[in-house]
């Protein structure tokens, strides 16, 4: 092969030859035109590149479109640098902070200074963003030394850029611009502004430079951005949606629970309805892993600052605990637990143990305790105390495939009955880049996860990998879950760890009589109850499935005259753990059933006096109507198929 021509290999294996210094547009153009005009970005060999940048060696590439995670983030952090020159061109003299793509959008953070900006002008900023979107300038990228880029912000006096340089090292930094704003910024960026056809400025907010309460705080203006204007009305609507979803909205009509600043924030309290999902939740769970073997334990909610010195916990959260639990006896500390795996790690070796009897099932529902600082908590979603379905299985290594295969199940079962069809799973690994993150030797490591990838194949799931994301102590597998609005949330989570065995000595004896090490493994398929219970609130918009609804029915007399029967009613279905309550309120029934339909009740009975002649009940169902009159053991027949049905 000529020096001058470099190998390019697809996903797909094909390998072609082009010109030193050409770049993943010009890839592009010479498979087809109209792959061209969606191309965003590119892998080149895993790194995200701007599609313009010269290529001068052998290398994998990937083209990344609107279609492409990836591709979407390069879009909306383009977009970021699109409205800091939307800005700055309105305000000039303004400084900025960062401007990163976030899950969903953009923001960036400015400094107004003297500049009063009270967020009535969001529509001269949108209508500016599109102006210069439309005048389709290039994003170019300068390599620059570090002394320049410091003498480029002194000149400007920007302080917060200046801050950002003083991390960066010589040689690695690099300038953006675009139209007439200049950015300090790693990339990548979209080929041109031309592709932002529609943006709206969602939100704003405070922020601390650098998230430190005692700097300055800066305004973060969020935005989004698509490609055509269509994409845009929709996702609106998804948020307008959304709203009406909000568990923070439904659990106070529905009477889930609540918060009390007096009992502090970041802690919620359940009210009785709440309480009774809640309990349905871990009934179901704890039915499933008795199933499954699991035998359940009860750990304290504090423990010694040595036992978590010892899981190497406080090392990695110490700073993020709450405060410690000083005793009387100098030296002795306790901490409000964070985690359950060391309680659990203890109560393995409470006594030896044999291979017969591995694997070893702990099940816990353990409450826990992390301090999130107040501006990051948000209802059930981020809280400071919540519970996890929490459970340990200590295992051979050569049992760690079947139980992490057993598990999945387990998590798949969960999903079947509570609706979420729409999931992903995320194999977490550590970053090759960065192994001081985490604790463990490399040979363990790569170990636990072949065993976690191997699991996934195996059992035919739909998978994505992410480097970094693994917890410090081992690799892990996420199940990333699509609600009603497609919104993807993390809710289940199974890891592998060969590390806390080793800090905390735990051994069996073999069937060569000799000491072995066991294997971890940690998994919650709910993850917290807490945060659980939000997205299911928001994925079926407060109409639980009718296994774990509150109530599942409503008993409605027509007038006081029929009471006596709406309570014969309503105790004969209580006979068959069918949960309700019967509404006596001197209304008219269409009043009691509106506020029942309110309450989202999955079944409304409504009797008078044909019901209460023939001993039956006109049988209504939440959001479908009237079902017509039945027999009270024909009631009880549809109402436990369909759960049957629904956690089969």
């Amino acid at each position: 092969m000529s020096d001058s021509l470099i190998k390019v290999t697809f996903p797909d294996g094909a390998v072609r030859e082009y010109e030193k210094g050409t770049t993943s547009m010009d890839v592009a153009v010479s498979i087809s035109e109209g792959l061209a005009r969606n191309v965003l970005a590119a892998k080149v060999n895993g790194e995200i590149w701007d599609a313009s940048r010269a290529i001068d060696d052998d290398v994998d590439i990937q083209f990344l479109t609107w279609n492409d995670d990836d591709g979407k983030a390069t879009f909306w952090h383009s977009s970021a640098h699109l409205m800091a020159e939307a800005l700055e061109a309105l305000y000039p003299g303004i400084k900025f902070g960062i401007g990163p793509a976030i899950e969903q959008g953009f923001y960036y953070d400015v400094d107004f200074g003297d500049i009063e900006f009270n967020g009535e002008e969001l529509d001269k900023i949108e209508a500016k963003m599109l102006e210069l979107a439309r005048q389709k300038n290039q994003y170019f990228r300068q390599e620059i030394s570090k002394n320049e880029a410091i003498a480029y912000f002194e000149e400007k006096g920007d302080e917060y850029k200046l801050d950002l340089l003083r991390d960066l090292e010589d040689g690695t930094i690099t300038f953006y611009k675009q139209g007439e704003f200049t950015d300090l910024c790693r990339g990548p960026h979209i080929p041109h502004t031309g592709f932002i056809k529609a943006t709206k400025i969602l939100n704003i907010a405070g922020a601390y430079w650098r998230g430190d309460e005692t700097k300055k705080q800066l305004t973060r203006l969020y935005g989004i951005t698509f490609p055509k204007q269509k994409e845009l009305t929709e996702y609106l609507h998804m948020l307008e949606e959304a709203k009406k979803r909000d568990h923070r909205k439904l659990g106070q009509e529905l009477e889930l629970f609540t918060f009390s600043s007096k009992v502090g924030q970041g802690l919620p309290l359940w009210l009785p309805k709440g309480t009774m999902l809640r309990e349905r939740l871990e009934s179901f769970m704890r039915k499933a892993q008795i199933r499954s073997g699991y035998e359940p334990v009860v750990t304290p909610h504090i423990g010694s600052k040595q036992l978590y010195v010892t899981s190497g916990h406080y090392d990695k959260y110490g700073e993020d605990s709450f405060q410690p639990i000083k005793t009387p006896n100098e030296d002795e500390e306790f901490f409000l637990k964070p985690m359950n795996c060391p309680h659990h790690c203890e109560i393995y070796k409470t006594r030896p143990r044999s291979y017969k009897e591995l694997p070893l099932r702990l099940a816990e529902f353990g409450t826990v305790y992390r301090y999130e600082q107040s501006g990051e908590l948000h209802g059930l979603t981020r809280v400071r105390g919540f519970t996890q379905d929490d459970a340990h299985i200590f295992c051979t290594q050569d049992q760690v495939k079947d139980e992490f295969k057993k598990v999945i199940d387990l998590v798949l079962h969960v999903f079947k009955a509570l609706g979420f069809e729409n999931y992903t799973a995320q194999v977490s690994l550590r970053d090759p880049e960065n192994k001081a993150k985490y604790i463990g030797n490399d040979e363990l490591w790569d170990t636990a996860e072949q065993q976690i990838q191997e699991a996934a194949e195996e059992k035919g799931l739909k998978t994505v990998v992410e480097l970094g994301e693994a917890a410090f102590y081992g690799p892990k597998l996420d199940f990333m879950v699509k609600d009603a609005l497609n919104r993807s949330w993390q809710l289940g989570t199974i890891q592998v760890d060969y590390n806390l065995p080793e800090r905390f000595e735990l051994e069996y004896i073999g069937a060569d009589n000799q000491k072995h090490r066991p294997v971890m493994i940690h998994r919650a398929p709910f993850g917290s109850l807490e945060r659980f219970v939000a997205v299911l609130t928001e994925h079926c918009a407060g109409n639980f499935p009718l296994w774990l609804s509150p109530d599942q029915i409503a008993v409605l007399p027509i007038s006081e005259k029929f009471a006596d029967y709406a309570q014969d009613v309503f105790q004969q279905l209580q006979a068959g753990d069918i949960r309700g309550y019967i509404d006596h309120r001197d209304e008219k029934i269409g009043r009691k059933i509106r506020d029942a339909e309110v309450k989202k009740v999955p079944y409304m009975l409504i009797v008078g006096e044909k019901e209460q002649v023939e001993s039956k009940v006109s049988v209504r169902e939440h959001g479908q109507g009237d079902l017509g009159q039945m027999g009270l053991k024909d009631f009880e027949t549809l109402f436990n198929n369909k759960i049957a049905a629904a956690i089969s």
